[in-house]
C-alpha cells in the first residue's frame, strides 16, 4: 500500500505548490478586475455602468472551462499566443473578477449614503470619495464573501489541467495513470483530498483573522 510513497508525495507536492500559486496569483487579478467593475457599477457615467454590467453578465453565465478553452485554443488562432499558465491565470482571474465585482458592489451598497455625501461635502471628488472612504469600508464589509470566493477559486483551479497546467488534480491523474510505478489509487485520492482541505482550512483561518482584525480597527 505504501509502495513508492515518497514518489507520490513528491508528485502531489509539486501539484500542491502549483495550485497555491495559481490560486493566489489569479485571485490578485480577480481583485483588481472586481474593484474596477465595482467602481464602474456605481459610476455616474452611464457607458461605464453598461460595460460593467455586460462584462458581469457574460462571465457569470459562461462556464469557466469554456473561458479557458476560448483563451487557450481560440486566441492563438487570431495571433494572440501565451504560455498555458498565463491563460490559466487570466481565465481564472477574469472569470472570478465578475463575482468579486458583484460582491464589492454589495459592500458599497451597504455603506450609508451619508458617508459619500460627507466626503463630497469636504471637497473630495468621486474617485477620492470611493478610494479613501467608501471602498475601504466596502472591503471590510465583505471579507467573508471574498474569502468564500477564494476557496471556490481553489476548487475551480482544478480545471486548468484541461489546458496543460500541472496543478494538484493533474498531478494526481499522472500518478494514477503511471503504469510503471503503479501508485495505489486510494492513496493518491486521499492525498489530493487532504491537500485541498489543507488549502481551504488555511484560507478559512486567515479570513477569520482578517475579520477579527477589521472588527477591532473599526
Amino acid at each position: 500500500m505504501f509502495d513508492n510513497f515518497d514518489l507520490m508525495v513528491e508528485g502531489l507536492w509539486g501539484g500542491f505548490v502549483t495550485t497555491v500559486w495559481v490560486t493566489f496569483a489569479s485571485y490578485a487579478i480577480a481583485l483588481l478586475v472586481g474593484a474596477t467593475l465595482a467602481i464602474m457599477h456605481v459610476s455616474p457615467v452611464a457607458p461605464a455602468r453598461w460595460a460593467a454590467n455586460a462584462y458581469t453578465q457574460m462571465f457569470r453565465n459562461v462556464p469557466l472551462l469554456a473561458v479557458l478553452f476560448i483563451m487557450f485554443f481560440g486566441l492563438p488562432k487570431v495571433g494572440i499566443s501565451q504560455e498555458n499558465w498565463v491563460w490559466a491565470l487570466l481565465g481564472l482571474g477574469l472569470y472570478t473578477g465578475a463575482f468579486v465585482g458583484e460582491t464589492l458592489r454589495s459592500g458599497i451598497n451597504s455603506i450609508p449614503l451619508g458617508q459619500a455625501e460627507a466626503a463630497r461635502s469636504i471637497g473630495l471628488s468621486f474617485g477620492q470619495s470611493l478610494g479613501n472612504v467608501v471602498l475601504p469600508q466596502a472591503f471590510r464589509a465583505v471579507i467573508a464573501p471574498l474569502g468564500s470566493l477564494l476557496i471556490a477559486l481553489v476548487k475551480n483551479s482544478a480545471l486548468v489541467l484541461a489546458i496543460g497546467v500541472r496543478e494538484l488534480t493533474a498531478e494526481a491523474q499522472v500518478l494514477i495513470n503511471d503504469n510503471q510505478n503503479r501508485f495505489n489509487l486510494w492513496m493518491v485520492i486521499i492525498g489530493v483530498t487532504v491537500s485541498y482541505l489543507i488549502i481551504a482550512f488555511a484560507i478559512s483561518y486567515l479570513v477569520r483573522l482578517v475579520e477579527r482584525r477589521a472588527a477591532f480597527t473599526r
